[in-house]
């Protein structure tokens, strides 16, 4: 494994840390850390690529911290490997830090900005803004009047997700009003699909008004470099879906079905003791032990990202075997209940997601365990666990 480090220049020429830093295991005090395996994101991506037809471009979503996994080291990397065409980021800053870090890709900014003034910072540091209104185009256009350059942007279309873009034909006045006599250039347009991944009739209908769409803007002499509307369910299960670009994110990071866990989470015990039958553990005393029992303590908890509901739900790997979580999740530490491993001993290492001989733990597991979805469980691994890249 090595630590990804790298002084970087802001846009004045000063010399800055790059805001990714992570110690190697054996410089941290907290024996806690995320491993990132970025051959296999690499991996993920050239698999994910080939199942896309020839000239399909690729835009690799890192917002979110790259889901957690560390936006800036992720997308350098996939930058020097050449891996992806486009990256997307939900914020101006999100991508004002990629590129401080040097990051050149072109950069789309997915969400809708909002004050207008949040189009200057982005236009200055090379983003590609989402419009998404009449007066959002009104605000860019004055963004190109100010620093005396074309700019270009995505029109975002609202096909039945109901969050943010325009509906039609209202968008087709907005597309007009993007043209170089306002100093705009209309470079994409795209949609969200809101449930590819479970109800096929509505992403077709959704794709169905999408293209509808699209036809108006070509009568109207209108033409867009990138049609894009699929995220990684879309472009794997509906082949209609993929057009000019792709935006994969979850699959990329191997939360998807066939691609390869990038991350691995793990700690070390750092206590354990032997307890009597009938013992509380934890707060609220909501786990007592049944019969005598090993209790083992790590050193990682609700304000790293472990789901509180997680308690007496979850289970860990030590030495191959499950052993559960005993009481609730506390804010920086949790008990496991190790009897079923008698040779466990304080420094034994722990591991939270990720494989230990023949068993693994996936977030997909904490997200049954917690009742969610496995996107909100690995973007809440908190910053203060060092990710380690290897």
């Amino acid at each position: 494994m090595r630590s990804i480090g790298t002084r970087t220049r802001s846009r004045n020429g000063t010399a800055q840390s790059g805001p990714f830093v992570s110690a190697p295991p054996s410089r941290l005090f907290r024996p806690t850390w995320a491993e990132v395996d970025l051959h296999a994101l690499h991996r993920n991506l050239r698999r994910f690529k080939g199942l896309m037809p020839s000239g399909t471009k690729l835009m690799f979503v890192v917002k979110g911290d790259a889901y957690g996994h560390g936006a800036v080291p992720v997308a350098r990397w996939v930058q020097e490997r050449r891996g992806a065409d486009w990256l997307g980021v939900s914020s101006v800053e999100e991508g004002v830090a990629l590129r401080e870090a040097g990051v050149r890709l072109p950069i789309l900014v997915l969400g809708s900005l909002y004050p207008f003034e949040t189009f200057l910072a982005g236009v200055q540091y090379q983003l590609t803004p989402t419009v998404a209104s009449q007066s959002g185009v009104q605000g860019l256009a004055e963004v190109a009047r100010r620093v005396g350059a074309r700019v270009k942007c995505h029109l975002k279309l609202d096909t039945g997700m109901g969050r943010i873009g325009m509906g039609w034909p209202s968008g087709l006045e907005v597309a007009r009003a993007i043209n170089p006599a306002n100093g705009l250039e209309l470079e994409g347009l795209y949609t969200h699909l809101s449930c590819a991944e479970s109800d096929p009739a509505f992403t077709r209908l959704q794709l169905k008004r999408f293209m509808a769409a699209l036809g108006d803007l070509s009568r109207e002499g209108i033409r867009v470099r990138y049609r894009h509307a699929a995220n990684s369910a879309a472009a794997l299960k509906v082949p209609a879906s993929r057009l000019d670009l792709v935006r994969p994110g979850i699959a990329i990071y191997g939360l998807a079905r066939g691609f390869e866990p990038v991350m691995t989470l793990r700690t070390r015990l750092v206590y354990l003791k032997t307890v009597k039958p009938g013992t509380p553990i934890g707060y609220g005393r909501t786990f007592r032990t049944k019969k005598a029992a090993r209790i083992a303590t790590i050193p990682i908890g609700y304000a790293d990202g472990v789901p509180r509901r997680l308690s007496n739900r979850g289970h860990v790997l030590i030495r191959g075997r499950k052993c559960p979580i005993a009481g609730v999740v506390s804010m920086d530490m949790t008990t496991i209940d190790v009897t079923a491993v008698p040779q466990a001993h304080a420094g034994d290492e722990v591991v939270l997601i990720g494989a230990s001989g023949r068993e693994r733990v996936g977030f997909d597991d904490w997200a049954k365990w917690s009742d969610t979805i496995s996107y909100e469980v690995v973007t809440r691994l908190g910053h203060r666990v060092p990710r380690v890249y290897r």
